[in-house]
């Protein structure tokens, strides 16, 4: 069996274009056109948006009116909102109350990949958030959705509270900036090609059959 085509991907859970750049390469994937590799391997890496966010977050609508101004983000609400319906996702940007600190969403993700289901916890943040309003800063909903997508209890306590997983994070993000990376989604591909934004699923069409022929190339001769 070929080995898989690995992505690297950081992220923001309350980053829309993450999300959006999910579904996009999920799109292409999912398209099973020939030479596309049989199987993608996805490490997901913390990029807080605002990591002097405070801890209890803060109200949305204060929060964009501050960053964009209130007639410019709700311009961008609505431009993403149809990007969303697109790709399957009923952003409810209006519905919506706080933004949250995603630190211990971010923990959350870090222990799910020791658990084998960061996959699963990524999407589970994002539907979450997005889509049903849910506040992914509070303890008591992550303890919820690392429930449902199989966790071990103990292991999830522990990475919510330990300051090892906290040092992990942390370490993880401050390589990304290391590498030069300012903006998400940001995918590092067969852990040496940069690739920025949330691009269409035409541009993963495009590379990721050349990404599947390179990661089974033999090794150049020594």
């Amino acid at each position: 069996m070929a080995d898989p085509v690995s992505i690297t991907v950081y992220s923001d859970v309350i980053c829309p274009w993450c999300y959006v750049g999910k579904r996009r390469l999920e799109a292409a994937l999912a398209e099973g056109a020939p030479g596309m590799p049989a199987h993608v391997s996805f490490s997901w890496r913390p990029f807080e948006l605002n990591p002097d966010m405070p801890a209890e977050g803060m109200e949305r609508k204060t929060y964009r009116a501050r960053k964009f101004g209130e007639a410019r983000s709700a311009e961008l609400d609505v431009k993403m909102a149809e990007t969303g319906r697109e790709l399957g996702i009923d952003f409810a940007f209006d519905r919506m109350q706080r933004t949250p600190n995603t630190r211990q969403a971010h923990r959350l993700i870090w222990e799910a990949g020791r658990q084998g289901r960061q996959d699963a916890m990524v999407e589970r943040l994002f539907h979450a958030y997005f889509e049903e309003r849910l506040d992914i800063g509070a303890a008591t909903a992550l303890r919820s959705f690392a429930s449902e997508c199989g966790l071990d209890a103990k292991g999830v306590e522990t990475a919510l509270t330990d300051q090892g997983s906290l040092d992990a994070v942390i370490e993880l993000e401050q390589q990304g900036y290391r590498v030069g990376i300012q903006g998400v989604p940001f995918f590092i591909l067969l852990q040496k090609y940069g690739v920025s934004g949330a691009q269409p699923p035409e541009f993963w069409r495009d590379a990721l059959p050349r990404l599947a022929a390179e990661a089974v190339a033999p090794a150049p001769a020594s």
